[in-house]
């Protein structure tokens, strides 16, 4: 019994002790509050150069589908997948024997046309000087003028067919409309094919020049149209951009970007942007995936730590040191950064101090040294 009464009288005691301690603290507290220790920087303006990469689809700059304009069966595949052609050059040749008739058949009908309007010529002035002469009545004259309009339209309509006839024999060989790179070809000979068909019989792709597509979040663009006043402003001052080819490997000639799409995809919510790239040694073809590398370059701003900053929301701030204490300043900062770094735009002024490392565990008027 007793010594359980001890252990009760120990713990006790051990329990006052600690509150004598936190009370110790809280009185020292009161007294006055003992600097904390942080990393601080002065920021000063410098330069700063970061790169974005964006998934990119190569196309040819020229890509041509090339459609039969008549149907028919081919009767001869003239060039090879892959191979090189030139504008006008034959690709395919469809069987002509029917559009060969055909054209016969329209110079024939021009033929046909052309005396009928004869004879009706020499009928219509035939009764002119009848009708000068009272032989025949005005009925008579204007039906023989009649007819002599009437020829010449047949005459007109034969000249139109034979047109026709003549142009669905040309298309009967099918040329290359543009210098280029033959693309794969499904369509065989003898494989009958048509203009409703819906499929290519190959496709030609200028590839001396690319282009290279990429998407754009809606977000950047707004930042580009602010920064430049448009986006087709944007598009014709930034500076040249890179290619990151599937190997991994760089590519080695700089890009342009030409264009920004002004209309934003409902289902995606970013824009198309297309950059073009020389391709003298054909290097790059249509179809091939690619990573554009955009550069974003600063002058004469202020680059701070992530780690100094701290987000509220769609704000960011940090905290300045003034005299010897935490003093928070909402800052602007680029639509782009490299994961470590960010670059600032307003809130901040040359010779500022901040904290550079731990903002979010700092709070406002906190003494830092």
């Amino acid at each position: 019994m007793r010594k359980w009464a001890q252990g009760v009288a120990l713990a006790a005691c051990a329990l006052g002790m600690a509150s004598c301690g936190d009370a110790s603290k809280q009185a020292a507290g009161a007294a006055g509050q003992m600097p904390m220790t942080y990393k601080l920087m002065t920021v000063q303006p410098t330069n700063k150069a970061f790169t974005t990469t964006y998934s990119g689809a190569v196309r040819g700059r020229y890509d041509a589908s090339i459609l039969p304009q008549v149907s028919g069966t081919i009767w001869k595949v003239m060039v090879k997948e892959g191979q090189t052609v030139r504008k006008g050059q034959s690709l395919f040749v469809i069987d002509q024997v029917p559009y060969v008739a055909a054209l016969n058949t329209a110079k024939a009908n021009v033929e046909v046309a052309k005396a009928q309007l004869a004879t009706a010529e020499l009928n219509y002035n035939s009764n002119k000087e009848l009708f000068d002469q009272k032989v025949v009545s005005a009925y008579t004259l204007k039906t023989a003028e009649n007819q002599y309009l009437t020829a010449k339209a047949q005459l007109a309509q034969a000249n139109a067919s034979l047109v026709n006839a003549q142009n669905n024999l040309a298309y009967t060989e099918v040329k290359s409309p543009s210098d280029g790179v033959v693309g794969s070809i499904p369509m065989r000979e003898g494989t009958l094919v048509s203009p409703s068909m819906g499929k290519a019989l190959t496709t030609v792709s200028d590839n001396k020049e690319v282009y290279v597509y990429f998407s754009m979040t809606e977000n950047q663009l707004l930042s580009l149209i602010r920064q430049h006043g448009s986006a087709e402003a944007a598009a014709s001052s930034m500076p040249a951009v890179q290619l990151q080819l599937n190997d991994g490997s760089m590519y080695d000639a700089e890009g342009k970007i030409e264009s920004i799409s002004g209309v934003i995809d409902k289902q995606t919510g970013t824009v198309s942007v297309r950059t073009l790239f020389p391709n003298p040694h054909g290097i790059l073809r249509s179809g091939a995936t690619a990573s554009v590398v955009v550069p974003d370059q600063y002058e004469n701003c202020f680059v701070i730590p992530q780690a100094a900053t701290v987000q509220l929301q769609d704000q960011y701030l940090v905290y300045k040191v003034v005299d010897g204490k935490a003093v928070s300043a909402i800052i602007k900062i680029a639509p782009t950064d490299d994961g470590r770094e960010y670059v600032v735009l307003s809130g901040l002024n040359a010779g500022d101090e901040i904290v550079a490392e731990g903002a979010g565990l700092i709070r406002e008027g906190t003494q830092v040294k």
